[in-house]
């Protein structure tokens, strides 16, 4: 299933894509998408509705994040080997985590809002994880067994904020309409593997980044056996998992930096598309 949210910002309605690639509402049956409907029980409940029967969503609706109330958005930082090369850096020996705060969560197609006395922001393109079982201290054989699904997360950074501002990167990562995701969650069942799914983001019609969950230092798997043991993961939680070489701040021989009126167009296989216009900070954020 590919489960969504749509509709205005703070007012969105529950949905599902149907085969046809058509918006069926399910508002009449949940809700919304919330972590209490991604255990395997809530799952099969929601598989079982025939998509045929919901109403179509007519139009082109805003797609929201597909999951709401979420309560923990953790990430991974150099987790590509071929990244982490880029950069000049050897692969950690273990996995390097943070927190993107939850107010930063934006629809994906919302523009993204450069923070004030911004200087160097960036993209990334990335393989998000979202929780269906309460998960602590997981063995990685099990691990797999934890998800609800997958979605397409850009973890929008500002490297100034990020590490000229002292240790803790979750200054630059963490700014207001800094995680796009979406369009929607697509169950484990319909992804499969989740180590080998092709990755790319595009800046204003240039292709910046190219690359392959394969090249993963750290699997999902291995990430959340890891993660449970300092923090216990709840259904909805969105967990984010690194991103490819071709960041701005791995260009060269100059480096490039987000500006206002960039546009970013990102996808990772089975997990649909991303687009968003780069704005300035305004006193008032993004409607």
């Amino acid at each position: 299933m590919k489960l969504l949210r749509y509709g205005p910002r703070g007012a969105e309605k529950p949905g599902l894509l149907d085969a046809a690639g058509q918006i069926r509402d399910l508002s009449g049956h949940v809700a919304d998408i919330t972590g209490d409907l991604l255990s395997p029980e809530g799952l099969a409940r929601l598989a079982a509705i025939d998509p045929a029967a919901l109403p179509v969503v007519e139009g082109s609706p805003r797609y929201g994040v597909p999951v709401a109330k979420v309560g923990k958005f953790l990430a991974i930082g150099l987790n590509f080997a071929d990244h982490a090369k880029e950069a000049g850096l050897e692969p950690p020996p273990e996995p390097i985590f943070f927190t993107k705060a939850i107010s930063c969560l934006n629809g994906p197609n919302d523009d993204v809002m450069l923070p004030k006395d911004a200087e160097k922001g960036d993209w990334e393109v990335e393989l998000g994880v979202v929780i269906g079982k309460r998960a602590r201290y997981v063995e990685q054989a099990e691990a797999l067994d934890y998800v609800a699904g997958y979605v397409l997360v850009n973890d929008v950074s500002e490297r100034a904020f990020q590490k000229e501002l002292g240790s803790q990167w979750d200054k630059g990562k963490g700014c207001d309409t800094f995680g796009p995701v979406g369009p929607w969650l697509v169950t484990a069942d319909e992804v499969g593997d989740p180590q080998d799914l092709d990755m790319w983001l595009d800046l204003n019609g240039r292709r910046m980044q190219t690359g392959n969950t394969r090249t993963m230092i750290f699997g999902v798997a291995e990430l959340i056996a890891y993660m449970s043991r300092f923090v216990t993961l709840e259904p909805g939680d969105i967990l984010t998992t690194g991103t490819p070489p071709g960041v701005g701040e791995g260009q060269k021989p100059d480096k490039i930096f987000l500006k206002p009126g960039d546009v970013m167009r990102l996808g990772v296989e089975k997990l649909g598309e991303q687009q968003q216009t780069v704005v300035a900070w305004t006193k008032e954020g993004v409607a």
